[in-house]
């Protein structure tokens, strides 16, 4: 172990579930999410990072036409043992039916425990989206229910449709997140039904759920796809909403009738189901 290691603090002022996304394609180091900062730990300096961030800050402002501050911090630091400090300060998640935690965390035996290591990809039930999202799922998802899980990321949302024996596929751009879903499946012990790199648009299944937890542009973007694969009597959850964008997303979503709404904080998830008189 060297004698030194590297940490660095991202507190973004705002949409700092942006600045998460962009962390989590710059570096594969552990990291900690709080409300408002991100700290990554490293034996190795982060000027890559901190140049990205710094970029990424300026061109936010630039397209939002905003005053976004961003405050980082890099600190070099006599090394610890501080994958066992991360590990500890890693809590679980208790949703719905659900007991998301790492693997050195112990089960809940009144619970559907599900594993997942923060980190690998983003998804570890820790943030609202994902957490209302586990709670939509937990809620209306059947034995037998076909689902497909739209921008899976690390898979957590299908594996725990799975686990209440739903039959699940997952799609995301991101090749990384087909393997780390995969590796999380199989860590698991459960299984998928079917595993794509790409958008919902290659599917020609019609599903009785369609989990879309991405965010609202993105959402807006895909919602033919959406509709296209979701059966005429199915169930629509999106998430990755901010309030703000609400009305955007429903004006969009027109042809959808509000069956639930989950707010956590400043997000929102939506749970549709088709309006048949549209």
């Amino acid at each position: 172990m060297k004698e030194f290691y590297y940490e660095l603090s991202i507190a973004p002022s705002k949409y700092l579930e942006l600045y998460l996304d962009l962390i989590l394609s710059l570096s594969h180091e552990a990291l900690e999410e709080f409300e408002d900062k991100i700290i990554l730990r490293s034996q190795e300096p982060f000027e890559h990072i901190i140049t990205g961030v710094e970029l990424f800050t300026s061109q936010l402002n630039e397209k939002l036409n905003e005053n976004i501050i961003c405050d980082i911090k890099s600190q070099k630091k006599q090394n610890v043992d501080w994958v066992s400090l991360y590990q500890d300060s890693v809590q679980a998640v208790e949703v719905g039916k659900f007991y998301i935690h790492p693997q050195w965390c112990e089960q809940k035996h009144n619970k559907i425990n599900v594993l997942i290591n923060p980190a690998l990809a983003f998804g570890s039930g820790h943030h609202e989206t994902t957490s209302s999202c586990l709670e939509a799922i937990s809620k209306y998802t059947k034995k037998g229910d076909t689902l497909i899980d739209v921008g899976t990321g690390s898979g957590i949302l299908a594996i725990a449709a799975s686990k209440l024996h739903a039959i699940c596929d997952i799609c995301d751009t991101d090749e990384v997140s087909i393997i780390n879903s995969k590796e999380n499946f199989e860590l698991n012990n459960t299984s998928y039904n079917d595993a794509w790199v790409g958008s919902a648009s290659k599917s020609n299944t019609k599903y009785n759920i369609v989990v879309a937890n991405i965010v609202a542009d993105v959402l807006v973007m895909i919602k033919k796809d959406l509709h296209k694969i979701l059966k005429e009597d199915g169930i629509l959850i999106i998430s990755g909403i901010l309030d703000k964008y609400e009305d955007k997303i429903l004006k969009k979503y027109k042809d959808f009738i509000i069956k639930d709404k989950i707010n956590k904080n400043e997000w929102i998830t939506l749970v549709l189901i088709k309006d048949n008189n549209e």
